[in-house]
């Protein structure tokens, strides 16, 4: 073999690798692209994922199908087959979904739930919102100037940034001035928190020490609630609402807040900083922090958002248009249209869905659009925080 035959041998080989390489990594990626879960309304439907000439490819083979506990089955009463129509009251059912390349290549297990399309009024309002943390939470820990001149940190290393402490010595601590109540109190004895640490139930001792002023206190920075400005995205046909479409995060700790509930209140835009290259805009608004302006009770503040329950909900939805929901396997790329009230009027404006994220890790990242309506460009430059 010569010179010339044995580098067009090691030419191929290295085109070989790189071909497998190749191969390996579309796959790699076209698997990342496909979501864990699905939600569909007909428990036959086998969902497309890629709406395009790719789907061709790609066979889909129901592997399990199982139903959700229910009331029903302790009753005896039979579950729903599926195919079957579902409706408000129909019990869940989930199946599996095995995609394949090729009819061959298996890409991924998919969980497909059967739940009843959702209607909806939408919102894109803005919004006051007050909430109240489940127990008084834990910013950090600070020193404290005793009467004699020296410095102590009674609570370091003991309580943790995001700790909640739900009472002091039993009694329930659910603000802040209790919680100061009762340190004062305890006339220098050892104090028993009781904290819920990343929803583990603890309990911590505190030795307070006495301030230069002749208080006690024990060195520890916290907060019991929070409030903001937002948009309130939906009211469904029960008065349950979602609004903000990302949850609310302590801003010193980080961490989603864990709530015991709150409050939404009415609100107006007074102003709006344009965003612009690498420099986000926001609206900047007024709440009405008054009985009469409630709107709606807040119960849970989750990663996508915060939900709850509207007051006076048949009056705020009688001009209000009913919208059919989509599920994510259903959102194209495309002209499209946002709802957002900016100038004192909910109105749509045109977008672009640009990317579509079906797998993304975080649960509000799963689209990129640019904003294409020259309207709000013009207000607001395109997306701004508190839209």
């Amino acid at each position: 073999m010569n010179v010339r035959q044995k580098y067009r041998g090691f030419v191929c080989i290295l085109l070989g690798f790189g071909i497998v390489g190749l191969g390996a990594c579309s796959l790699a990626a076209v698997r990342a692209q496909i979501p864990s879960q699905m939600q569909v309304s007909d428990a036959g439907e086998l969902p497309e994922l890629f709406h395009n000439a790719f789907d061709r490819f790609i066979t889909k083979e129901i592997s399990a199908r199982e139903s959700a506990p229910s009331k029903t089955e302790q009753t005896g009463t039979t579950m729903m087959e599926v195919g079957e129509t579902l409706n408000d009251s129909a019990v869940p059912e989930t199946y599996q979904i095995l995609y394949r390349l090729f009819g061959k290549i298996p890409l991924k297990m998919v969980t497909v739930s059967v739940v009843p399309r959702r209607q909806v009024y939408v919102g894109g309002t803005p919004i006051g919102i007050y909430l109240r943390t489940n127990g008084v939470m834990v910013i950090e820990t600070a020193k404290i100037e005793t009467g004699d001149g020296s410095m102590s940190c009674p609570a370091e290393n003991i309580v943790k940034s995001g700790d909640y402490i739900k009472s002091v010595n039993g009694v329930e601590t659910n603000t802040k001035e209790r919680l100061v109540e009762c340190i004062s109190a305890c006339g220098g004895e050892d104090l028993v928190l009781a904290v819920d640490r990343a929803g583990e139930q603890i309990s911590l001792k505190v030795h307070p020490v006495m301030d230069e002023s002749g208080a006690y206190k024990a060195g520890i920075w916290v907060r019991n609630d929070t409030q903001g400005i937002g948009t309130l995205t939906y009211i469904d046909k029960n008065g349950d609402f979602g609004a903000l479409g990302h949850g609310i995060s302590d801003i010193d700790t980080g961490k989603l807040l864990d709530i015991s509930g709150g409050v939404l209140y009415n609100a107006d835009v007074i102003s709006i900083i344009k965003g612009s290259q690498g420099v986000p805009g926001e609206l900047a608004g007024v709440i009405h922090y008054s009985e009469g302006y409630k709107i709606g009770e807040i119960e849970e503040n989750r990663k996508d958002g915060i939900y709850g329950r509207m007051i006076g909900f048949p009056a705020m939805t009688e001009e209000s248009r009913l919208y059919e929901t989509a599920y994510k396997q259903e959102v194209v790329q495309g002209p499209a249209a946002i709802l957002c009230s900016v100038d004192g009027e909910c109105k749509e404006y045109e977008v672009d869905i640009r990317e579509i994220r079906l797998n993304g890790n975080d649960v509000n990242k799963g689209m990129v659009i640019e904003v294409t309506d020259p309207e709000l460009l013009e207000l607001t430059g395109g997306i701004v925080q508190g839209m």
